[in-house]
């Protein structure tokens, strides 16, 4: 039986490669193994899509992490010291903690969604990788 499609949004969330949208992109599943945060395989298990399509690819996804930072700093900057009334202190000391705990998602989420800007799904990648092998 055929594994079910995943939503791109779905795909995205699960960190699932973006032209099957079935292998996993991360050798584990936890992002608290701080030396394996990084690790991914060569390319999707399921359909063989490179998971760093040249050199210094993902040097681009540090962008996407720097969108993430800057829109969850003008959150966390209108609810703190805007709404809760929060000292610059308080501030300073519950955002940086935040980041430490969510930065090895946002790292991780960051190379996700830039390999998605690049690679398009394919509906039939499993099926071609499967008569090459």
């Amino acid at each position: 039986m055929a594994e079910e499609v995943k939503s791109k949004l779905s795909a995205i969330l699960h960190m699932k490669c973006p032209r099957c949208r079935r292998g996993n992109m991360f050798l584990t599943s936890n992002p608290y193994n701080i030396n394996k945060v990084h690790q991914m395989p060569e390319q999707c298990p399921e359909c063989g899509q490179p998971y760093e399509p040249e050199p210094g690819f993902y040097i681009g996804a540090m962008y996407v992490n720097y969108g993430f930072t800057v829109i969850l700093t003008g959150i966390a900057l209108v609810v703190m010291e805007m709404i809760l009334n929060v000292s610059a202190w308080t501030f300073f000391s519950i955002y940086v903690s935040a980041l430490l705990l969510i930065g090895p998602f946002l790292f991780r989420y960051s190379r996700v969604i830039y390999l998605y800007l690049f690679v398009s799904y394919d509906k039939e990648a499993v099926r071609k990788h499967k008569l090459s092998e």
